[in-house]
């Protein structure tokens, strides 16, 4: 096939996918789009060896296909990245496609570099992206288009870049699409991203769930059987799907509680998708599907989520619940109408056909206040960057106010952050509130339903303890932004002090020196250390002890790491793979935050531009500095270690007995290459918690120790835990 025709085919695919109520003149409108950029980019090739075009095109059909946009959109997508890379100003698309087109455009060409870019300007990229989104929410759909087409083919990128984007997605654009109602397309998303970062785990967990599927394919024939009986009885017209949870979904559950993949039972999930009955209400008939279905099957209370009544603020209306099967195993159903299918599949393209443009009210509120946490003069870009993460990826409540006004919270939402959602000033004083009618403190956790009183007093201020306890991103930037000129003057003192003690011992001051006392005090950065300084909580006396101190484990020394750059992708770095020795006191440091061992899967951040610090892959911090550096990125890993003990912390559970204590501290005295270092265990009714900090050579020490441990009688659970957990 030559290229022509292959340019063609996909042209024709993209007309073919367009929505039906597309005008003729429109369809015109989009055939001179794509002339113009074909001309535009012509003879110019993606990294893969296609011609560029095929992007735009890519890009231009996920935007009508599965997010459900209209032509302006599509004529936008074909557009995009026409400004950027050819001689063509926003002026040119103004005049040969309309002023809309090219806003758009010119929205897109902004935000071209958010999190692509080789710049450590990246979050500040990303405020201008917010706030171009403020004015036409287009332009974040078609460039999480754009993110997906770039997904889609990462395979032909080096693999330090694949790396890279595989972050900053699941960091940023994944909880985008999620916010946007873009429910299919955030889901491969996320697996995208972790069959990158994680391709082993991957590929044993996608092993696993076509298993699975396999397996119990015949169970679900046999649960689905009398629910279409009675779905026929009640001449309902319907499809039913088994949808199972994506890779990414099972993988994050295994993480956060610490579970195997047998131990996970909403694997599978039934979807049913209805015709609605003229005249009846959608709402009636979701719930009186649900009648028949619990008719069958005993439900579980506990998990029932009603969205047909009160949808999710991206949109999203369905009734799900969970149900013993003839088996034993619980099956999750979801019931939706084909128009809440559309709106959970496109999100807010499907919300708009069906609703209007105008009655989006909840991203209206959404947007309104991310604008808010923008114009806080004093915010960081990275800041921000955190602060707007949070206010993505949430689970929701509904609370009202005393007149009956209902407002959306994330769920854990307290009164404090209610009464910051009402007015910052409301906020700033307030002294307690009324649940419900009954006195509760501003700590206080709501829940659905809740009727809110905020009482306030005039002297009341802002205090530390609040950051606690908030969860919405609005409430910490105000109360972060009282605090800002506080925690300048207390580092400038801090600054001072640090450096006045360091003089005195006549020590350099390097991050050598810096990072002996992070460590000790545990803390994760120079400025937390400034401000315990500034406060006085850290004497300088005490300081001076531990800066004298020789380092506490004698045994690391270095380590060998493999660059894994290559002479075509970093320019003037590296020639060809090369194994380097490096020296830990001058080239590298171990990251306090995950603490990462020989054996880990790890990634070097090079963000001071002095020692590249080692972090475990799979580390928050790690997540969130990839995704904001990307050009900081040092691709490396262990080849080989010397005469070396790292720090790790396991915690352990169990039922607590006579001896269990000695029993585990003997295990670990009787190996060789296991030295514990501390021990502290409590006990609460019977049941005991302890934390065993131990230096180890690798992960291979590690995992038979704790293998070992987690043989003794009484013994409940042993894993390995984060610096943040401890």
């Amino acid at each position: 096939m030559t290229e022509q025709k292959q340019i063609r085919d996909a042209f024709e695919d993209l007309l073919n996918s367009l929505r039906k109520d597309v005008a003729k003149e429109d369809i015109q409108r989009i055939k001179e789009a794509f002339e113009f950029a074909d001309e535009a980019h012509k003879g110019v090739r993606r990294r893969s060896g296609e011609p560029y075009i095929m992007h735009p095109l890519a890009v231009a059909k996920i935007a009508t296909k599965e997010i459900g946009l209209g032509s302006t959109s599509v004529i936008s997508a074909l557009l995009h990245d026409v400004v950027e890379d050819t001689d063509y100003t926003v002026e040119d698309i103004s005049g040969l496609f309309g002023p809309k087109v090219a806003s758009i455009v010119d929205g897109l060409t902004k935000i071209s570099g958010v999190m692509g870019s080789e710049t450590s300007q990246q979050a500040e990229s990303f405020r201008k992206m917010i706030l171009t989104l403020a004015d036409d929410v287009r332009v974040i759909l078609i460039k999480i288009a754009d993110r997906l087409h770039n997904m889609r083919t990462l395979a032909s990128m080096p693999e330090h870049k694949q790396v890279k984007i595989a972050s900053e997605t699941l960091y940023i654009y994944a909880p985008l699409a999620h916010r946007m109602g873009l429910h299919a397309i955030k889901t491969e998303l996320e697996d995208l991203s972790m069959k990158y970062e994680h391709p082993e785990e991957y590929q044993v967990i996608a092993k696993k769930i076509e298993t699975y599927k396999n397996q119990f394919s015949a169970l679900f024939e046999e649960f689905i059987k009398p629910i279409r009986q009675r779905l026929a009885d009640n001449t309902y017209e319907y499809t039913i799907t088994a949808r199972t949870k994506s890779v990414y979904s099972v993988w994050l559950k295994m993480q956060r509680r610490n579970i195997s993949f047998d131990e996970i039972y909403d694997l599978l999930a039934v979807r049913i998708v209805f015709k609605p009955k003229e005249g009846v209400p959608e709402k009636w008939q979701c719930w009186n599907i649900y009648s028949l279905i619990t008719d069958i099957y005993s439900p579980k209370p506990e998990r029932i989520r009603d969205w047909v009544s009160v949808p999710k603020a991206n949109g999203y209306e369905a009734l799900h619940l969970t149900v013993m099967g003839p088996e034993g195993q619980w099956f999750e159903v979801q019931i939706r109408s084909e128009r809440m299918d559309e709106v959970a599949e496109k999100g807010l393209a499907a919300h708009w056909k069906y609703k209007g443009e105008g009655e989006c009210s909840e991203l209206d509120k959404w947007l309104a206040g991310i604008k808010e946490i923008l114009d806080q003069p004093d915010a960081t870009a990275l800041e921000f960057l955190d602060e707007f993460k949070l206010n993505l990826f949430t689970k929701e409540i509904r609370v009202f106010t005393p007149k009956g006004y209902m407002r959306t919270l994330p769920k854990g939402a307290t009164a404090l952050d209610f009464a910051y959602d009402i007015h910052t000033e409301i906020g700033n004083t307030c002294i307690g509130a009324k649940v419900n009618h009954k006195l509760v403190p501003m700590s206080h956790k709501l829940g659905s339903g809740d009727q809110v009183e905020i009482l306030t007093s005039d002297k009341q201020k802002p205090q530390k303890e609040w950051l606690d306890f908030v969860v919405t991103a609005k409430a910490r930037t105000h109360i972060n932004a009282t605090f800002k000129k506080e925690k300048k003057e207390l580092m400038r003192n801090g600054i001072n002090e640090y450096e006045k003690v360091v003089k005195k011992l006549r020590l350099p001051l390097t991050s050598e020196t810096l990072n002996k006392a992070l460590l000790h005090y545990g803390l994760n950065n120079r400025d937390d250390l400034y401000v315990e300084i500034g406060k006085q909580m850290i004497a300088s006396e005490d300081l001076e002890k531990i800066l004298k101190r020789r380092p506490e484990n004698k045994f690391i020394k270095y380590w060998n790491l493999q660059f894994l750059w290559n002479g075509k992708d970093s320019e003037g770095k590296k020639k060809r793979v090369q194994e380097q020795s490096i020296d830990l006191n001058s080239d590298f440091m171990i990251a306090p935050c995950c603490n990462p061992i020989p054996g880990d899967d790890v990634v070097g951040m090079n963000i001071a531009g002095t020692k590249v610090t080692v972090h475990k892959r799979s580390c928050p911090e790690a997540i969130r500095l990839m995704a904001s550096f990307g050009d900081k990125i040092v691709p490396i890993k262990w080849v080989s270690h010397k005469l070396m003990s790292f720090l790790a912390v396991i915690k352990i559970t169990g039922i607590d007995a006579s001896g269990i204590v000695s029993e585990v501290t003997g295990l670990i005295a009787k190996e060789e290459k296991v030295n514990m270092r501390m021990i502290h265990v409590e006990v609460h009714d019977g049941i005991f918690e302890g934390m065993i900090h131990l230096y180890v050579h690798n992960t291979e020490d590690l995992g038979r120790i704790v293998s070992q441990i987690a043989a003794v009688k009484g013994i409940e659970t042993v894993v390995r835990v984060e610096a943040d957990e401890k």
